[in-house]
């Protein structure tokens, strides 16, 4: 009797979608063409990019980078006697605009019934059942699994909640740290030190590997390395063996070298986690749903996005495969096809996936790094070309910045590029046209004509170093 209650208090629908990042995409596509939509998300509208992520760390890092300029105005004949920094005030500026975004589609999507807007947790309960905000049954033969990650809390002696932030909590503080400790040494990392440091924080940085960014390719990574350990102080690794705080609120991370054994103790008046992230599939029940996970906890999809339940897919950070959200938006396009055209799947066409860390200095890359190529055994031509040795990388005295290549020996296609360095994230376009959309060869670029002296004669430059 009580399963037959259950059955008929169920609100069934044409499609679920859990999360509000490119979940949304999906969800609105879906309800305009004609699908009974229902769309859960448990904390602000937008998802991580938005509210935790890419938008708001960017907002706070153009300040830094302004704040960076006048510094270094004085090497271009510019003094500056006297400037100061406002952290309140840069911090208010990105959580109105982020806050604004955020409550707007929240209040676009209450006001409307397609897609309805479930406003609270939720799990499964069933194979395709889902209880949502403790109360309500909702099932559909479609769902969408697009509900994210958070940040990865390692497991350090005496690391506990009112000992460290995450980056979920940096990008709101509300008072600048005088001396700020990362643990991490990847691209969330490499963002803060910036953002924090650039206004005048003292920044260390305590890293578990060699080098900082060790995915991207070895020479952007010891460049990197190279730049900040010039700029903060950074300790290559260490292992974080304890956390204290002190009476006076001062944290002391206490670390050894995994090479010497050496030992460090480095206080400081806040602690940063920068170690990762994790999927938030473990709060959903995917057990329940027979929904496979990976031994990491991300959501196991073929190559059509659909997970090992027919009818549920899953895409984005939840997925682990390219955790950006321009990933996401390019799989939302593909899971809006699959869902709704099932006899009409399309695979995900991953090509040419790029990336960028926008710290100082950028970091753009596509394709494969040289230590990839080399372990697969793939022949090979390269070109490394500096910025210096172009007119606007001497205007600009951006003596670090390079574009490398990574070119097919046999038939000229582009294996992969990686620039490091002013405006690495805008240079890096006109090669992802040539590798997605293009011959994807180099002569694609070695046949375009550059702008003189614009700063992307570096990336033709280098094309044409290729050999």
């Amino acid at each position: 009797m009580a399963q037959q209650d259950r059955s008929e208090n169920v609100e069934k629908f044409d499609l679920i979608v859990i999360g509000s990042g490119a979940g949304l995409d999906v969800a609105s596509a879906a309800a305009e063409s004609g699908l009974k939509v229902a769309l859960v998300e448990k904390s602000r509208m937008g998802g991580t990019c938005l509210n935790r992520g890419c938008i708001p760390s960017k907002l706070l890092i153009h300040s830094a980078d302004v704040a960076q300029v006048i510094r270094t105005a004085e090497q271009f004949g510019i003094r500056v006697e006297k400037f100061s920094i406002d952290f309140e005030k840069i911090i208010r500026r990105t959580n109105g605009i982020i806050d604004s975004e955020s409550d707007g589609i929240r209040n676009a999507f209450s006001g409307i019934e397609n897609p309805r807007l479930f406003p609270a947790e939720c799990r499964f309960i069933g194979k395709k059942e889902i209880l949502v905000g403790g109360d309500s049954v909702i099932t559909a033969e479609k769902i969408l699994l697009a509900s994210g990650t958070r940040p990865a809390i390692p497991k350090i002696e005496g690391l506990e909640k009112g000992t460290y932030i995450t980056s979920d909590e940096a990008l709101r503080l509300e008072k600048q740290p005088h001396v700020l400790t990362i643990i991490g040494g990847g691209y969330i990392a490499a963002e803060l030190a910036h953002f924090f440091g650039s206004l005048g924080t003292k920044i260390n940085i305590i890293q578990k590997r060699d080098v900082l960014l060790p995915r991207e390719d070895e020479e952007v990574s010891q460049k990197f390395t190279e730049i900040f350990s010039g700029r903060y102080n950074v300790h290559l690794g260490f292992d974080t063996q304890r956390v204290t705080r002190k009476d006076n609120d001062t944290v002391v991370v206490s670390a050894k070298s995994s090479k010497t054994g050496e030992n460090i103790e480095i206080e400081s008046d806040q602690l940063l986690l920068a170690t990762g992230r994790v999927p938030n599939s473990d709060t959903l029940a995917l057990d329940l749903a027979g929904v496979r996970v990976d031994k990491r906890g991300y959501i196991a999809v073929d190559e059509f996005l659909e997970t090992s339940v027919k009818g549920v897919f899953a895409l984005g950070d939840a997925v682990g495969k390219y955790p950006f959200r321009h990933g996401a938006n390019l799989e939302a396009q593909y899971a809006f096809n699959n869902i709704s055209r099932p006899d009409k799947k399309i695979p995900v066409n991953y090509t040419a996936m790029p990336h960028a860390i926008f710290s100082s200095p950028q970091v753009a890359s596509a394709g494969h790094t040289e230590q990839e190529l080399r372990a697969k055994g793939v022949k090979y031509s390269k070109s490394v070309y500096p910025y210096a040795q172009t007119a606007m990388g001497q205007a600009i005295e951006d003596n670090d910045g390079f574009v490398k290549f990574l070119v097919g020996k046999d038939d000229g296609k582009i294996l992969g590029c990686h620039i490091l360095g002013t405006d690495a994230s805008i240079l890096i376009h006109e090669v992802l046209v040539s590798m997605r959309a293009g011959t994807g060869a180099i002569r694609d670029i070695q046949r375009t004509v550059h702008i003189h002296p614009a700063l992307s004669e570096v990336v033709s430059r280098a094309a044409d170093a290729v050999r």
